[in-house]
């Protein structure tokens, strides 16, 4: 029986990277399409039900969309080998899922969009080539790349926030260099969970476009090593004289990684409070109930970050990704549970669990919908 599965995706994708690199890591057979082959809107769209990416096509015709569920297919039936059998690494992979693709959407962003003169050509090949090969292509390539560049804003990417989005992500760099300076990956010695959260926005648009594969080149190359480790089929960590094969022992959270939280957690924290409560308004507002589809965006949120002030777009998604955070961390006993809180204070992520939705968000039928807790 053929075992090949297909994953349309796009290459300078944030969410196809993750769901890639995935395949790639753990030896999954599979090939490739563009989301502008004919065979995507004829026979995938009507199981997908939603035309976005990633989105994998099993051989026996099954259809699952979307990067975390991609992954999640594979490790319900492999026995999770991604994931870190020590609780603080668990939930730290869990949480570093969650930052990567909803965390990390200003730096991603803004340095693919605000820097044209070295982007520009780079960018329209790849956005060229994942349109159908018709006449207008050239016409809809322009204008999707006109409605792309405007992003950027809806994530609070602004002439007054600019300078604060660059600071930090340059000090994620350095943070994430140091690390990466000690370890292959996130948890020692095989990728986790976690680090397939943090490749989305790191390769695709922080790691490949001119601009900013050039800053971290030339910044961080322990970081920009990973982004290629993490698309190797192998360990592909050389220059580790000590390499080991397995996740770092006794549950261990080295201080680099630490440091690494520390940064994140000054705008993730304080966005993710802001956007349950703005989240949390719009249901009320709207009476959302069980079984409606939730929205990508759900209203805007305001918070402040080092006198900053950034509106953002609030996305019920982040918090879809926190649920696996807020299950790990609500399964453990009192002992626990306490030394996870210490670990989050340890990391200026004190707090954190206390964000939830009045509802869940869950995939049913490819689909994210409202779900009642319990």
């Amino acid at each position: 029986m053929n075992q090949t599965h297909t994953l349309y995706a796009i290459t300078h994708s944030l969410f196809s990277g993750r769901a890639r690199a995935y395949l790639i890591k753990q030896g999954i057979p599979f090939v490739e399409r563009s989301t502008g082959h004919e065979s995507f809107k004829a026979e995938v769209l009507p199981k997908a039900k939603v035309p976005t990416i990633p989105t994998l096509v099993t051989p026996d015709g099954a259809v699952v969309r979307d990067g975390a569920e991609i992954i999640a297919h594979f490790e319900d039936a492999t026995g999770n080998p991604c994931q870190p059998p020590g609780l603080q690494q668990r939930f730290l992979s869990a949480l570093f899922d969650v930052i990567g693709p909803e965390g990390l959407l200003r730096p991603a962003m803004h340095f693919r969009w605000n820097f044209q003169a070295d982007n520009l050509h780079f960018e329209r090949y790849h956005f060229y080539h994942s349109q159908r090969d018709h006449p207008a292509r050239d016409d809809k390539t322009d204008n999707m790349m006109g409605r792309m560049q405007q992003v950027a804003r809806i994530w609070g990417v602004n002439e007054e926030s600019i300078p604060l989005v660059e600071a930090l992500y340059m000090e994620l760099l350095a943070a994430l260099n140091a690390h990466f300076e000690q370890q292959p990956y996130l948890f020692g010695w095989r990728p986790s969970i976690g680090d397939f959260g943090m490749l989305a926005p790191l390769y695709a648009h922080l790691g490949r476009d001119p601009y900013p594969a050039r800053l971290m080149q030339q910044n961080a190359v322990s970081v920009y090593r990973w982004v290629e480790r993490m698309n190797r089929a192998d360990q592909d960590a050389p220059e580790f004289y000590n390499a080991g094969d397995d996740f770092l022992e006794d549950d261990q959270i080295p201080e680099t990684l630490c440091a690494v939280l520390r940064v994140l957690a000054q705008d993730f924290l304080a966005e993710t409070q802001a956007s349950a409560g703005a989240i949390n308004g719009w249901i009320d507002e709207n009476g959302a109930k069980a079984g409606d589809n939730a929205p990508r965006m759900a209203g805007t949120c305001t918070f402040d970050v080092r006198e900053q002030t950034i509106t953002s777009a609030a996305q019920p998604y982040r918090f879809y990704g926190l649920q696996k955070c807020h299950a790990i961390y609500d399964a453990a006993d009192e002992t626990d549970r306490a030394e996870l809180d210490a670990l989050m204070t340890r990391c200026d992520l004190g707090g954190l669990m206390d964000h939830r939705l009045a509802w869940k968000v869950v995939f049913e039928d490819n689909q994210e919908t409202w779900q009642a807790h319990g």
